[in-house]
């Protein structure tokens, strides 16, 4: 690729989401990489090293967005390319060794918490959940005291959470679980690479959730993986080769072409995110707010070191009106919306919103009233009318 490891250092992460991964530059060649469809290529004799072979090892369409992925998020190495989110949280949750302990948060992605939760209940390893924004509490179970206890083999680090907006102390819990004896999985699908590197704060592998932000229009799904460990990388390639859990080519070649426009969409969401917390803040339907860009927001002054910006999710929590309960009155103000889409998932250009413990996989401590928001690129004063008249509709 023509985008050089060292020229990508030099260059800001907004350059680099545009730059990276073209191909060399050739005469008549197209700047961008086209799409392959082929599941095999040609060859004879022994498979060497750097030799596709077959669909399932490699794609020449898969290179480009794993080239600037790896780059974005300050890794030598190239990403990894999944089917899906929870295809990558299945092979980042295959370094655990059998019988080993996994320190999780305990608001997480839902379909993490509960792949988590089925292989402890088989016996495949042992799961510690733990709120993360604690650190003291996260290094008890990393390293618990006493003749039975056993260390953590992994922590598992969202920050971020989903959906509570839990802000980790990512380089403490790091350096503890690495103490520990324990790897350290970062998911970042909340702030992307240009809002926070977690390889840089010590993690040893950063998760994506490719659906989301990177991708950005909500029309593919795919997950992916980045390590700046080679051994790493190369247990997570076997483990995708064996389990088959690798992207299309047209899903991954929409992800790069949604990628080349993610750091102005995360400009603007991110602008209108803060906007709208604040007067979120202030209505007197909101029981509480959750947005680390919020001076109160317990999380705020951790966020401020170790990201550049705050995302743009909300949580909020709605008041109950007379004896409407608060779950109830979530769900009114939902269907009042007309702009705001109703749906589940986040991070695209249109702006979502949802009740999530609508979701029988939600954690029973996320609260029933709790209302997650995405904010997306759409004109920030028409997002807030939309949300006030639902709002104003509620009564009380």
């Amino acid at each position: 690729m023509s985008l050089s490891q060292q020229h990508s250092a030099s260059l800001s992460a907004e350059t680099v989401v545009v730059a990276a991964g073209r191909p060399p530059r050739e005469r008549d060649e197209p700047v961008n990489p086209p799409i392959v469809l082929s599941s095999t290529y040609f060859g004879s004799g022994p498979l060497s090293d750097g030799d596709r072979g077959y669909g399932r090892y490699s794609n020449p369409t898969w290179d480009p967005f794993e080239e600037a992925l790896g780059q974005l998020e300050g890794s030598q190495l190239p990403g990894l390319l999944y089917a899906s989110g929870l295809a990558a949280v299945s092979s980042a949750l295959s370094l655990i060794p059998a019988g080993g302990v996994l320190v999780m948060p305990s608001h997480s992605y839902s379909g993490s918490l509960v792949m988590a939760t089925e292989l402890a209940q088989k016996g495949f390893l042992e799961l510690r959940t733990v709120d993360i924004a604690d650190t003291d509490a996260v290094k008890e179970l990393l390293a618990p005291q006493g003749p039975q206890a056993r260390p953590a083999s992994m922590l598992w680090i969202e920050s971020p959470t989903n959906p509570m907006l839990g802000i980790a102390d990512i380089r403490e819990l790091t350096q503890a679980a690495h103490q520990a004896g324990a790897i350290v999985v970062a998911d970042n699908t909340f702030s992307t690479p240009l809002v926070q590197q977690p390889l840089g704060l010590g993690s040893d592998v950063v998760l994506h959730s490719v659906t989301k932000y990177l991708a950005g229009h909500s029309d593919v799904v795919l997950g992916a993986l980045v390590t700046s460990n080679p051994d790493i990388r190369n247990a997570l390639l076997h483990h995708r080769i064996i389990h088959g859990g690798i992207a299309g080519p047209f899903e991954a070649w929409l992800a790069l072409r949604g990628l080349r426009t993610l750091a102005l969409r995360i400009e603007r969401s991110q602008a209108s995110a803060a906007v709208l917390a604040e007067r979120l803040s202030t209505h007197s339907r909101i029981e509480s707010i959750r947005f680390p860009g919020l001076s109160t927001d317990p999380g705020h002054g951790r966020a401020k070191t170790q990201m550049t910006g705050f995302g743009s999710i909300i949580c909020v929590q709605i008041a109950p009106v007379g004896s409407v309960s608060g779950a109830d009155a979530a769900d009114k103000l939902v269907r009042a919306l007309q702009l705001w889409l109703p749906a589940t998932s986040l991070g695209g250009v249109e702006s979502l919103i949802e009740r999530r413990r609508r979701h029988t996989a939600e954690p029973l401590s996320v609260p029933e009233n709790l209302v997650r928001l995405s904010v997306g690129i759409e004109n920030v004063e028409d997002l807030w009318a939309d949300l006030k008249q639902a709002l104003d509709s509620l009564g009380g």
